[in-house]
């Protein structure tokens, strides 16, 4: 059975997408390093890519072709090692889970931990996460989008790299199903704030947290979530958390019904 639906690009087309495409055609969130493999990642990315790995492809995903079943689909963008995908996949194995990530040494790590603990609710698309989102997800099909931890991009003249970016966050949310979740989080301050603000002002999602105020500082912002139980605390965050550094979450709803609509006039 074919892993792609008859839906194209071209039919499933939405303003977000056309933003995404004038928006993000060069300009990356992500670097060319990161190139070191270990032993063992090499290994399991030279093996396992085949089996656990999807092609890029310039349509739409048919996701139960993919796992075999219809389940909400949840999307993790750049996962890193993987350790916090492989964890969410294992303990929710009502749901299927895609994670986008550009680095070999990532990929490989997570084709690991997918064959050691046998998950079969977990694919892996290697590429990057504008294009796959833009040409492979559907509009409206998504149960969720996971960003955890992106690159903070510190130098001011680097912020225009950060992933988290008005005309991406449109698309993204034009790809949840209504009621479906974008879930963010991260450890630099300012990219929290950013963040806020871009999410919030993104006509199509709210805010699960409530009453929204924008700042210069996180202290001084209202709307940030607390760490929904669905996300592991990784071992970094917990030695960060102990010496008094702040990890943000934001969690917003894809609206639905009529205040959809009205967020769109």
């Amino acid at each position: 059975m074919s892993v792609v639906s008859a839906v194209t690009r071209e039919e499933a087309g939405t303003d977000a997408e056309a933003i995404a495409r004038t928006a993000h055609p060069h300009i990356r969130s992500f670097s060319g390093r990161r190139g070191h493999f270990t032993a063992g990642q090499r290994i399991a990315y030279e093996t396992l890519r085949e089996r656990w790995c999807l092609p890029y492809r310039n349509e739409a995903l048919d996701a139960a072709a993919v796992f075999g079943r219809e389940a909400p689909l949840i999307v993790e963008i750049g996962f890193g090692m993987g350790e916090t995908t492989a964890r969410i996949a294992a303990t929710d194995a009502a749901r299927d889970f895609l994670g986008i990530e550009v680095y070999p040494a990532g990929v490989g790590s997570l084709l690991a931990r997918i064959e050691a603990a046998g998950l079969r609710n977990l694919r892996i698309v290697q590429r990057d996460a504008v294009e796959v989102v833009r040409d492979m997800i559907a509009p409206a099909t998504l149960a969720g989008v996971h960003v955890y931890f992106p690159d903070p991009w510190p130098k001011k003249r680097h912020h225009k790299r950060r992933l988290i970016q008005p005309p991406f966050v449109a698309l993204l949310a034009s790809r949840l199903a209504p009621g479906g979740y974008l879930h963010c989080a991260t450890d630099w301050e300012h990219y929290a704030v950013q963040m806020l603000g871009v999410l919030s002002r993104e006509p199509l999602l709210a805010n699960s947290a409530g009453e929204i105020a924008l700042g210069e500082t996180a202290a001084q912002c209202r709307g940030f979530a607390p760490r929904p139980a669905w996300r592991p605390l990784t071992k970094f965050e917990s030695r960060g958390l102990k010496l008094g550094h702040g990890v943000w979450d934001l969690l917003f709803l894809r609206r639905t019904g009529p205040s959809e609509d009205r967020a769109r006039e």
